[in-house]
């Protein structure tokens, strides 16, 4: 097998998984806990009030979904990043590398302005599977400057 075919087919997403089952399953958790609270107060208490109840327990779901959000995406043209709120577009020319240096819960991408990115779509808390996403992007990394999309 040669290192071509060795690399991942793009597009390609990268999601932390333990970081997700958590958010998730304890935004459910207090979703439901909510709405089941909603329903048992006491008669004495309005409709609007149940309602806020319910309410509470959206945005504390919500808050928890920005901790389950984060991705990196590698297209053909360019490498996505989502962390929490915001999304950064990168054309590969701009990713030199990506470092995770031991003891840091997510990975760094270098740019070629001087600056670097946190990457929080691939988490240490995921182990191997980390370290194993990490190189399959480290090997995807000088795909982008040198092939030509093709074109119809």
């Amino acid at each position: 097998m040669d290192e071509a075919s060795k690399r991942p087919e793009s597009p390609r997403t990268w999601r932390p998984r333990a970081v997700r089952l958590v958010a998730y399953g304890l935004g459910l958790l207090i979703l439901l806990t909510m709405v089941l609270l909603a329903v048992m107060l006491p008669a004495d208490w309005r409709v609007q009030d149940r309602v806020l109840v319910v309410m509470l327990g959206l945005v504390v779901a919500a808050g928890l979904h920005l901790l389950a959000r984060p991705r990196l995406i590698a297209m053909e043209d360019r490498v996505v990043v989502i962390n929490g709120i915001r999304t950064h577009h990168l054309a590969w020319p701009e990713v030199l590398d990506i470092r995770m240096p031991v003891g840091e819960p997510w990975p760094s991408l270098d740019l070629s302005d001087g600056t670097s990115l946190p990457v929080m779509g691939i988490q240490s808390t995921d182990g191997d599977l980390a370290r194993r996403n990490l190189e399959e992007f480290r090997g995807m990394l000088g795909r982008g400057e040198t092939e030509e999309p093709e074109r119809p």
